[in-house]
């Protein structure tokens, strides 16, 4: 299925398919298994060759896995992708290809933490480096940021919890004009909402188990080869990609052309590394990418609702949602989202973490989780959870505030979401109340 003929939501429910040959089941089967016969000793000899593109074992690939990759791939419009046991394996194993020990990478400052703690310490451990730039900041301080050494840039779509929206068009240009490949995590505007390489972007990597599975039951994320970047151009740079590694056999790139860098994700990282994906898992998520454009219209509307009402609601100082017209990144929202900002609402309480704190407890449909992306309304206090190791210093630098509430907005019926969230903010003004009548 080519994707210009068909709209995106005719292609998160058939691109990529295939009907099994046997019984040509309609729903694509979960073939749970570990390996796969050979024909004969030549056939095992040219799986293993790395050229035929069939499986020839379980850590590699798999059918039912290979339907959600070219679906992804379909929808992100990128040439092949590799999906993993989880988003942090996804956005290690990028970095992991892209960049080796002794090298570094510039990420955007503003990122889920949980990324950014991968970056600091366990990347380093591993002799890889990471420069936090300010993607607002000038182009001189960009340009000081990039050594003979720098391989790759990192960003988010819509960073997380903060919303506040990259430019990506110009990043993209950025890295370009270093020579380097861009990598953009899409997991909290997802394909539907923005197709990053549309704008730029070399690599896009998800964590699956937040929208693009919807239903908060499985961990997963995936890889998408924007087969955009002229490896060949930068070849000194990335010679595990270029080079041949014998005279007899092909580099990577002469045998997968723009798919090279999916290849190598596949072969010489997950494969090495082990950080598979189980197609049990695979079969949850493609049920889940089929109603995707549904659940995020529903869920962007709810947000564009939610942050409404909370932007009136005198117990809250701040919200971050770039959907309202007094958002610093309504402007740039309107260019590169014109679908929506996503389903994440943050909004920071005035009566800080004391607030925050009666506000959480007094939930009642709202579920108290650490998760996004889920058909349920979640919330979370990021400063006393996720970002709990930071000093105060760090969190003021983050904009991660004593009072700030995370939510991630979800399908149920907005007025219940909204009357839970009333609730909730008026166990503040009554326990007010209470201390000063005592």
């Amino acid at each position: 299925m080519a994707q210009e003929k068909f709209g995106f939501e005719t292609r998160q429910i058939h691109a990529g398919e295939e009907l099994d040959s046997d019984y040509r089941a309609r729903v694509t089967p979960i073939y749970e298994t570990a390996g796969y016969a050979f024909a004969d000793f030549d056939d095992a000899r040219r799986h293993f060759e790395h050229v035929d593109p069939r499986d020839f074992y379980g850590r590699t690939g798999n059918p039912t896995n290979h339907v959600v990759e070219r679906r992804l791939a379909d929808l992100e419009g990128g040439t092949d992708a590799v999906v993993l046991a989880s988003g942090q394996a996804a956005i290690s194993g990028t970095l992991l290809a892209l960049v080796s020990s002794g090298f570094e990478f510039i990420a955007t400052s503003s990122l889920y933490e949980g990324t950014k703690v991968l970056f600091r310490d366990a990347l380093s451990r591993q002799g890889i480096t990471v420069r936090f730039v300010d993607a607002e900041a000038s182009d001189d301080v960009w340009e000081q940021a990039f050594t003979n050494g720098t391989r790759a840039v990192y960003t988010e779509t819509i960073p997380n919890p903060k919303n506040d929206i990259v430019d990506l068009p110009r990043i993209a240009e950025i890295a370009h004009a270093h020579g380097v490949p861009l990598i953009v995590d899409n997991t909290v505007a997802t394909p539907y909402l923005s197709r990053p390489i549309e704008h730029g972007a070399d690599v896009v990597v998800h964590s699956t188990s937040k929208w693009l599975s919807g239903h908060a039951n499985i961990i997963g994320g995936a890889v998408i080869d924007g087969g955009t970047f002229d490896w060949n151009a930068h070849a000194d740079a990335f010679r595990h990609l270029t080079a041949r590694i014998r005279p007899d056999r092909p580099s990577y790139v002469e045998a997968y052309g723009t798919s090279a860098f999916a290849a190598y994700l596949r072969f010489g990282v997950v494969g090495n590394y082990g950080q598979s994906f189980s197609p049990h898992n695979a079969s949850l998520l493609l049920l889940g990418i089929e109603t995707l454009s549904l659940r995020i219209e529903r869920e962007v509307a709810n947000a564009q609702r939610i942050a409404e009402y909370l932007e009136t609601h005198p117990a809250v100082s701040s919200v971050d949602y770039p959907g309202l017209p007094s958002n610093r990144w309504h402007e740039r929202a309107k260019r590169l989202l014109p679908l929506g900002a996503g389903a994440v609402v943050s909004f920071d309480l005035a009566g800080g973490v004391d607030a925050a704190a009666r506000f959480y407890d007094a939930l009642r449909l709202v579920s108290r989780m650490t998760h996004i992306g889920d058909l349920r309304t979640l919330a979370i206090h990021t400063g006393s959870t996720i970002h709990r190791n930071l000093t105060e210093q760090q969190r003021v630098e983050a904009g991660i505030t004593p009072g700030l509430i995370r939510l991630s907005v979800g399908l149920e019926t907005v007025e219940d979401i909204i009357a839970d969230l009333s609730q909730a903010l008026s166990s503040i003004d009554e326990a007010d109340h209470g201390r000063h009548d005592r």
